[in-house]
């Protein structure tokens, strides 16, 4: 697992500096942001395969950047933070974070979770690199852009906007349970609100209904929810 470079954007150096220190001993290539008004810059010049993202920051916090790294990245980003409360991780989650560490942390739990959301983006429970699309009607759903095309039209993507997509798309007509949608976007579901797949479910009716796709997403009482033949707006 060695070789796979980590950015770190934590404004506490000595624990920047700490995180840095451990992964290096493991083999991992590791960048420390430098200029707090330049995190996205500095992030993408690094390229790296996974992001340790601290809540509390300089001039934007940590959800701000995690939304903009989001337009240009799918890889993990791992929120770290001395915030604890239900609502932090939960926003770390909508905001487009993959997982939760809280402060004060483990290196042995900091390694595990880097070590897992590696292996299931870039090692033996990683996709094809080949580009995978998703095709229903008139929709195309590009997985590794996030984009989806409408007719003309490309429409950009979150990160759990394109999963809830993919999911529904690829199973339908067939009824996706909330449960499976909820395991594959958290690894964490003990933290996670009732009310915030909805929240996403409502972003992506929006996206659709924005570009002429109406009544496409069917809730299922009790079960789940189904995509259903596309409605385009004549």
């Amino acid at each position: 697992m060695g070789n796979h470079r980590i950015f770190i954007v934590e404004d506490d150096r000595k624990i920047a500096q700490l995180l840095a220190d451990t992964l290096r001993k493991y083999q991992y290539d590791v960048a420390i942001v430098e200029d707090f008004d330049r995190v996205t810059v500095e992030c993408l010049a690094f390229d790296p395969h996974l992001i340790l993202l601290d809540i509390n920051l300089p001039s934007y916090d940590g959800y701000y950047w995690c939304r903009q790294l989001r337009q240009h990245t799918m890889c993990p980003i791992l929120f770290i933070s001395a915030r604890s409360g239900d609502m932090d991780q939960v926003f770390a989650l909508e905001n487009g974070g993959d997982d939760f560490i809280t402060k004060p942390f483990h290196y042995e739990i900091v390694l595990a979770k880097i070590r897992s959301h590696l292996r299931r983006s870039f090692g033996e429970y990683a996709p094809s690199q080949s580009e995978r699309m998703v095709k229903l009607g008139a929709l195309h759903l590009y997985i590794e852009r996030m984009e989806l095309h409408v007719r003309d039209n490309i429409v950009p993507l979150q990160k759990k906007e394109c999963v809830i997509l993919e999911l529904l798309m690829d199973a339908s007509p067939k009824v996706v349970s909330r449960e499976r949608l909820l395991e594959e976007l958290w690894d964490d579901q003990s933290f996670v609100d009732e009310n915030t797949l909805n929240v996403n479910m409502t972003r992506v009716r929006k996206k659709l209904t924005d570009y002429g796709i109406h009544s496409a997403i069917e809730t299922v009482r009790g079960a789940g929810y189904r995509f259903l033949p596309v409605q385009e707006e004549t």
